[in-house]
């Protein structure tokens, strides 16, 4: 499983990932990728948490500058409201796909396997973006894996800060996962990361 980090300015929490081989998460706000891999989340929680409107030009901008490289990005959704979420993906990925990177659909709650089925079906390269709350995510994280295997689609757990998410992510069978634990707390790296490591050899 490929473990992804919140950007950071912080110099001794960027060399212990970069020697653990995690990858960077930029976002609008955190956008340099220190010479790591990366991916590129849309911003939009942070901005929601904050009680901002979404900084579309901002994502613009990220993408302009950092897409094609990217190993995914996230297209933007309206948290808290899957409908909206469902509404606007397909322009999104419209405006993302001349990228080259893989895009992936950011799951809220609500959503249900036929809305899920439906933008995959219409969107063959999509993959999906575990979001949502957490008690919806910790609920529904085996469901959506399932969903991605069967439908041979790339699957990211989003907010995993802990040994016990990272032992579930797997079980799911996420290919990837993001938290910003190893991102403020360097300390934290060498224990997720070794639940990471024995969880892929117990799930091999």
């Amino acid at each position: 499983m490929i473990a992804y980090a919140s950007a950071t300015g912080t110099k001794r929490n960027l060399d212990a990932m970069r020697a653990a081989g995690w990858r960077l998460m930029l976002t609008p706000l955190n956008r340099n990728p220190a010479g790591m891999r990366y991916c590129i989340d849309n911003g939009a929680f942070s901005c929601w948490t904050t009680g901002k409107p979404f900084d579309a030009a901002g994502f613009r901008s990220l993408v302009a500058a950092a897409g094609r490289s990217a190993d995914f990005i996230v297209v933007p959704d309206v948290v808290t409201d899957s409908p909206a979420t469902l509404a606007q993906f397909g322009p999104w990925y419209t405006e993302l796909e001349p990228t080259g990177s893989r895009l992936l659909l950011a799951l809220q709650d609500g959503m249900t396997r036929a809305d899920v089925v439906a933008i995959l079906d219409k969107y063959p390269a999509a993959g999906l973006f575990l979001g949502g709350s957490t008690e919806w995510k910790l609920r529904t994280m085996i469901e959506w894996g399932g969903l991605a295997a069967e439908m041979g689609r790339y699957y990211h757990a989003a907010r995993v800060n802990s040994a016990r998410r990272i032992m579930h992510a797997q079980a799911a069978g996420a290919d990837s996962f993001d938290g910003t634990s190893a991102t403020r707390y360097a300390v934290t790296l060498p224990m997720l990361d070794a639940c990471r490591r024995q969880s892929a050899l117990n799930f091999a």
